[in-house]
């Protein structure tokens, strides 16, 4: 086995169930937990795990409204953008793309009211941000 598919075998079962032991990762992966520590150590290093969090279905969490928002950004005013998106506090996750628009953020609001202030007062304010197009999560299916 390549170490790559080794580190490809533990970052899978990790992704699957970020709670589990080194132990469950170490038999799901098909090496020992000593080898899983070296892994995620190194993928940890490397950058390629940048954190762990807790997946979140948005029609069971009572008091906040999860969306992800399409931005698009002056192209020339991109790292000016970029920064202050990345201070809103109400954006969760930030993400260039390819896609449709230049940032995809996840932004979580109190409501979908709460959602159109921070959208209005928050990501538009931010220097060089020109649109926002949010889309609300409803249910979470997979």
């Amino acid at each position: 086995m390549s170490s790559s598919s080794t580190a490809d075998r533990v970052l899978a079962a990790l992704e699957a169930d970020a709670q589990a032991s080194h132990a469950e990762i170490a038999e799901r992966a098909g090496v020992s937990k000593p080898t899983v520590r070296k892994y995620i150590r190194q993928l940890e290093d490397d950058g390629v795990i940048v954190g762990y969090s807790a997946d979140i279905d948005p029609k069971k969490l009572s008091g906040q409204t999860i969306a992800f928002v399409g931005v698009e950004a002056e192209s020339d005013r991109y790292v000016d953008a970029t920064r202050g998106l990345k201070n809103v506090d109400a954006v969760e996750r930030l993400y260039t793309s390819s896609g449709d628009h230049m940032f995809m953020a996840e932004v979580r609001a109190e409501d979908g009211e709460d959602l159109g202030v921070v959208i209005e007062e928050k990501v538009l304010a931010v220097d060089g941000v020109e649109a926002a197009h949010p889309s609300v999560l409803q249910e979470r299916l997979k």
